[in-house]
């Protein structure tokens, strides 16, 4: 998928455990990590406004964009 979610990056950078972060955003750890892992189809603006308010961050140091290699297709 060429969306790459860093949420594990930023969660490095605070010294902050998953279970942490999703008590602090208000959201259920398995649901976090289905958005940590990339298996997420949408994200609410609410949910990442929420994960940059805890994480101290911008959208785009949680998510980026990859382009797809050509074997990929």
């Amino acid at each position: 998928m060429p969306i790459v979610v860093d949420i594990d990056v930023m969660l490095a950078r605070r010294k902050m455990s998953v279970g942490d972060l999703a008590d602090r955003v208000g959201i259920t750890p398995a649901n976090l990590a289905v958005l940590k892992n990339g298996r997420a189809k949408a994200v609410r603006f609410a949910t990442l406004a929420a994960l940059c308010e805890v994480l101290k961050c911008q959208p785009g140091d949680l998510l980026r964009w990859e382009a797809e290699d050509a074997a990929g297709e």
